[in-house]
């Protein structure tokens, strides 16, 4: 190994005295250590070489600390020692000083970890409260559909023994040779309706069945295919493709060909696409379609599952994208006019908007306590939601607090609606209050502006909850801009209503249903109302008399009924597992 002698050594001593200005020092040791007669050129020394060599002495020391005999520890963090400790310190003592230090940085680190697993573990625990809130949510659903079912099936039963007590009237009657000839006849009374003053709604005369309104069976296409009830079904906004959704798992895009239903069936049954949510068994629950929507071109479908996923597809079947964020089942789904947002509200609480193109969400609202019933947008960045926690908010995209709020629903708000022109926002609520002697339903539906902070109208007429909205495609900002804004509400209590929002009034009642009515649609000219009901009936009404002008009896109740653009097919999705397809003709 080499070494350094005395002699250079006192030389680079001598050199650190004259460049730090001790000049007596430095006089004094090259005197008396005879550097004038050393043989060192003074010129190839450079400047502070005796503060390198002792750094690269102190740097040599701590690699020999940090380094035992086994390099197990080579990949261990690296530990600087203090200039002072290398000094005074000899390599034994300075091992055990890193050695410690090695042991506390690994508790440190130990900490660390704990941390960071209990942080985890809450985590989970969190997202198992979540979920088992989110089971909890699906079987309260679960639980109202199959009661649903059960009365369905019940009232069938009572249907069905009213019709055997009947025929053995009659067969009685024409043993006796009296038969009587008499028609039904339901006449809608103010009294019945709870209405106090102001002008007489219209009253509705209900013909029988035996009326030529009844659409016979040639004019109507039954499309079967899906394994459970179809709960969810829209037409294409610029083609004959209809979309129907099912407890199935699946979605379907069926090719309804142009023409009458008996011609389409002369041709054979309709193509369908079939958009499969789950690989292989098509019966998940988890996986049940809640609801869907076209876009504005007609070119891409939008479907809402209970996996807490939306997913977009072509209209030739093929998955597009798969939106993944949500924590519970989407129950509400809709695409802005423009088309490139996508907005979804879930039974996590919260409603997502999502990029379309760039397949990603854009922002997440989390304002409810509750689950979100529905959403509606009011125009291409600004939307409504509502949720079980009885409140409404209107939020915009970029926001990050609502730019308003709704609150006067005692109750669940089943579903909002903008009008066409944006300016008027309509609620229904389930709104249920208990008194001692009895239980009285004070059913509410609500219409809100964006102009003043309570209500502009607190209708409530119904007798049941009310269960679902739509606004006619007339007045300003639409086709039909010479016709009266109506809007209709569909209720539990079996009736459909029609209100006149300008003043607030009811315009009149629709009786011609026997159970709860599901879903009601305007036709595109605003001339008529289409309703569906768990009865199994889908009733055309006319909105110059409020007759009905068209009736269907099907096999299984009514989710949901839709027009085509052209107003002369109407769609309905059953209970019975299929869709059918209706010619409406005047």
């Amino acid at each position: 190994m080499t070494s350094i002698t005395s002699v250079e050594l006192n030389y680079l001593v001598f050199r650190y005295l004259q460049e730090s200005g001790f000049t007596h020092s430095a006089f004094a040791l090259g005197y008396e250590a005879g550097i004038n007669k050393c043989t060192i050129d003074g010129n190839m020394v450079p400047p502070a070489s005796l503060i390198t060599f002792v750094q690269k002495g102190l740097q040599y020391l701590e690699m020999e600390a940090n380094l035992s005999n086994s390099d197990a520890d080579v990949e261990e963090d690296f530990s600087f020692l203090q200039p002072l400790d290398l000094i005074t310190k000899d390599v034994r003592e300075l091992r055990q000083m890193i050695k410690e230090r090695k042991k506390g940085l690994q508790k440190e680190r130990d900490k660390r970890e704990k941390e960071k697993e209990k942080e985890k573990e809450k985590e989970r625990e969190k997202d198992k409260e979540t979920e088992k809130e989110h089971e909890r949510e699906r079987a309260r659903i679960r639980e109202k559909d199959r009661k649903e079912r059960e009365k369905e099936v019940e009232k069938d039963r009572e249907r069905n023994e009213k019709v055997r007590d009947r025929e053995k009237q009659l067969e009685d009657s024409a043993e006796r040779g009296a038969i009587p000839d008499q028609e039904e006849k339901t006449v809608v009374k103010q009294e019945e309706n709870g209405i106090s003053g102001g002008a007489e709604p219209m009253e509705m005369a209900v013909p029988s069945t035996s009326q030529t309104c009844e659409i016979s069976s040639s004019d109507v296409m039954i499309l079967e295919g899906h394994a459970s009830e179809v709960c969810a079904c829209a037409w294409s906004p610029t083609g004959s493709l209809l979309a129907s959704g099912s407890g199935d798992s699946t979605a379907r895009i069926w090719t309804v060909a142009e023409g009458t239903a008996r011609t389409s069936m002369q041709n054979g049954p309709a193509n369908v696409l079939v958009l499969k949510h789950v690989k292989g068994r098509t019966n998940e629950k988890s996986k049940d379609v809640t609801t869907l929507d076209w876009n504005g071109e007609g070119t891409l479908l939008a479907t809402g599952s209970y996996d807490g996923q939306a997913r977009i597809w072509s209209t030739a079947g093929e998955l597009k994208s798969t939106l993944s964020k949500h924590k519970g089942p989407i129950f509400s789904l809709k695409w802005n006019k423009k088309g490139d947002f996508l907005l979804t509200g879930s039974c996590d609480k919260t409603a997502i908007v999502w990029d379309v193109k760039a397949e990603e969400w854009r922002q997440q609202f989390e304002f409810h306590t509750g689950p979100i019933l529905d959403v509606d947008w009011r125009n291409n960045v600004s939307f409504a939601t509502s949720s079980t926690d009885n409140m409404i908010y209107v939020c915009k995209v970029g926001e990050t607090r609502p730019i308003k709020t709704f609150a006067g629903h005692q109750g669940e708000v089943n579903c909002v609606k903008w009008d066409p022109a944006g300016q008027l926002l309509a609620s229904c609520s389930d709104d249920i209050s208990a008194k001692v002697v009895c239980t009285v339903f004070f059913n509410m539906l609500q219409v809100w502006s964006m102009k003043q902070e309570k209500y502009v109208y607190d209708l409530r007429e119904h007798t049941k909850e009310i269960y679902t909205l739509r606004w006619s495609p007339t007045g300003p900002g639409t086709n039909n801009p010479n016709q009266q804004l109506v809007l209709a509400s569909a209720s539990f209590d079996s009736t459909v209503k029609l209100w006149d929002v300008e003043v607030g009034k009811l315009i009149s009642t629709l009786c011609g249903h026997r159970d709860p009515v599901y879903s009601v649609a305007f036709s595109p000219n605003g001339e008529y109302l289409a309703s569906g009901s768990l009865d199994r009936c889908i009733n055309v009404w006319s909105l110059k008399d409020g007759n009905i002008v068209k009736k269907y009896t099907g096999n299984g109740g009514i989710f949901e009924v839709c027009w085509n653009k052209e107003g002369d097919k109407i769609a309905a999705c059953s209970a019975n597992n299929t869709v059918c397809v209706l010619d409406f003709r005047m």
